[in-house]
Parts: C-alpha cells; sequence; structure tokens
C-alpha cells in the first residue's frame, strides 16, 4: 500500500483526495500539510517541519494542490527526505518550474495541470482533430468555479500547447471593441463563477460545419482518484520527471 502525504489538506482538492483514499485499498494518507494544525478525516495535518513529518510517517509520495510557494517549499522537503512527489498545483512562473526540474533529479516527480482520464484523451483527440483540419478557426473556453485564482486554467494553457505543437497560432486572452479575427490566431476565455468543478471546450469552425471537442468533470473525486493514481504509480520509481499519460497507458 502507498502511504500518502497531502499538502494543501484543508482546500476543495486536498479535502477531496483524503475522502477519495478513505475508500480505496491500495493508498494510505498518514499526514496532511496546511496553514492550520487539526485533522481531517482522522488525517493529522501539520503546519511545520514537513520534512520531519513525512518521515515521522513513513511516507512514499506527497499529493499536492496548494498555491505555487507552498509546493517550492513541499519540494525542497521531498528532496531532503527522499519522498515522491505529484503536484497538481498551477500557475507557477518559470522560476517555480526551474525548481521543479531541479527536485526531479533527486526524486520520482510527476506534475500535471489535470489528473482526468477524460482529460488524457481529449488531449490526444484535440491534436488529431487541429492535425486533419488544418484551416478551421479555433476557440478555446474553460470555466471553473469562482475561488480558481489562476486564469486561464492549467488545462487550458495545456490544451493550447497541444493545439500549438500541430498549428502556428498565437492565443488571444478575450476580445473587445473592434477586435477583427486574424487567421492564425485562437481565442482563449476563462469563466470564473459558483462552484463549477471544470469545464474545457476547443472549437473547430470551417466549411459550414463546427466540431466541439469538450470535457465536463460532475466531481473532484475524478481529479482526486487521478492524483491518488498518479501516487500509486510513481512510489518506488527512481527520480525523474514522469506524465500522467504513462500513468492511464499503465492502467
Amino acid at each position: 500500500m502507498t502511504r500518502v502525504a497531502v499538502n494543501g489538506a484543508a482546500g476543495r482538492m486536498g479535502r477531496a483526495v483524503i475522502e477519495t483514499a478513505a475508500d480505496r485499498d491500495d493508498v494510505s494518507v498518514v499526514v496532511g500539510f496546511g496553514t492550520e494544525a487539526g485533522e481531517i478525516r482522522g488525517v493529522p495535518v501539520v503546519t511545520e517541519d514537513v520534512a520531519g513529518a513525512l518521515a515521522e510517517h513513513d511516507a512514499d509520495v506527497v499529493v499536492d494542490f496548494a498555491v505555487p510557494e507552498a509546493t517550492l517549499a513541499l519540494a525542497e522537503a521531498c528532496v531532503e527526505t527522499g519522498v515522491g512527489l505529484v503536484v497538481g498545483t498551477t500557475g507557477f512562473d518559470e522560476d517555480g518550474l526551474a525548481a521543479l526540474d531541479s527536485a526531479s533529479e533527486s526524486v520520482p516527480l510527476l506534475k500535471a495541470t489535470n489528473f482526468s482520464r477524460g482529460i488524457q484523451v481529449l488531449q490526444r483527440t484535440v491534436r488529431e482533430a487541429v492535425r486533419a483540419l488544418d484551416d478551421y478557426d479555433l476557440e478555446l473556453m474553460e470555466s471553473h468555479h469562482n475561488g480558481k485564482i489562476d486564469a486561464p486554467s492549467g488545462t487550458a494553457k495545456t490544451l493550447l500547447e497541444v493545439v500549438q505543437s500541430e498549428r502556428d497560432v498565437e492565443p488571444v486572452y478575450g476580445r473587445e471593441g473592434h477586435a477583427p479575427r486574424a487567421d492564425d490566431e485562437i481565442g482563449v476565455f476563462a469563466r470564473r463563477a459558483g462552484d463549477i468543478r471544470g469545464e474545457h471546450e476547443l472549437i473547430l469552425a470551417g466549411n459550414d460545419e463546427v466540431l466541439s471537442l469538450s470535457h465536463h468533470a460532475e466531481d473532484r473525486a475524478v481529479f482526486a482518484a487521478g492524483a491518488l493514481d498518479a501516487a500509486a504509480f510513481l512510489a518506488g520509481r527512481g527520480a525523474g520527471q514522469y506524465d500522467f499519460g504513462e500513468v492511464v497507458d499503465s492502467s
């Protein structure tokens, strides 16, 4: 059984990871990290000495859904203790990404903007569609809950990267006023409202038709389950960077 620690334990996704793990027999959450000490569903949550807590609870892998600053501090503790790291946090700047790259030289690290198996399939489908319909207009839209900080979402950025690997297009983030559409652009739009779990859609329009490729998450447990799958996959592996697509393909 993989012994998992959770960073950002009191957040939306941290709680979802702890609750989802309670119904599985291949993983066990042994400790959580957050800004306030306490307990969540029997899991102790600590606020300091992360490296000490990882060692004390004999954690194999940390699942991280926090903010970039907390993730980078956690990465240092993982390197110190030799614990693997699954990163679900988004919004890193270039220095932050470089720090994670450095950490992966010492411990196994898997960073993903989305832990949904459906999103993995969507990425592959988007690649094929953009390649096949190479002269169609492209628009990318995403929606999330009103507490999400970064925009566009990490998943939208990943989908944009997939599109740009096939087409030379420049993102236009929203439109206002006189804004005629250029042939080499892709509109990117972010909506924030209520408790939306996550919606992403790419439309390809041309030749008097519209193809819509979309994914809607009905529950955060989808992402929690994927992150726990990633933790189980990462346990016992050597240092380096891994991809969630490998997790999906391995099962």
